[in-house]
């Protein structure tokens, strides 16, 4: 048997302001779209932003129903429709931010597991990494290099046979 340490870097800043400018504007964006955030059965509105190759940002937040499987998260939101707005331009990096109606939320809050297997498609689809950056309402800032650093031994295209 062989074991492998499998782990990544993970940045964690005080404050945005420690942040680029750029990293600012995104986290702003992705704070201002979770105000807008569908979320009367759990509370919890989540806001993406994505940034993309050509400057563009697409913003997303979670949209819930009352059939739960139904909803969808802001990172898909955003993901998608950069995906149908603007095909084939590269994903840069996505800004996350959390908050909630019945608590505040004072650290970041990652991906759910269809959102970081959606997120890494077009990784791997665009052969370059997505940054990310995490934050609650308040509080640290995690920023992660790519997706693939968080979901590890990702299921691609490979398994199918189209490597």
């Amino acid at each position: 048997m062989k074991k492998k340490q499998v782990g990544f870097e993970l940045s964690i800043y005080d404050d945005a302001y420690e942040l680029s400018q750029m990293e600012q504007k995104l986290l702003k964006e992705a704070e201002l779209a979770r105000e807008n955030a569908y979320a009367p059965y759990s509370n919890f509105k989540v806001g993406a932003a994505v940034l993309l190759e050509n400057g563009e940002i697409v913003i997303g937040n979670n949209q819930e129903n009352s059939s739960y499987p139904s909803g969808l998260c802001a990172e898909r939101v955003a993901v998608f429709q950069a995906g149908a707005k603007f095909p084939g331009v590269t994903i840069k990096s996505i800004a996350i931010s959390a908050t909630s109606n019945n608590y505040v939320v004072d650290k970041p809050a990652g991906p759910c597991g269809n959102c970081r297997q959606s997120i890494i498609e077009y990784e791997q689809k665009q052969e370059s990494p997505i940054s990310i950056l995490l934050r609650g309402e308040v509080g640290p800032v995690f920023k992660c290099n790519s997706i693939s650093d968080i979901l590890p031994l990702a299921f691609s295209r490979s398994f199918l046979g189209d490597s």
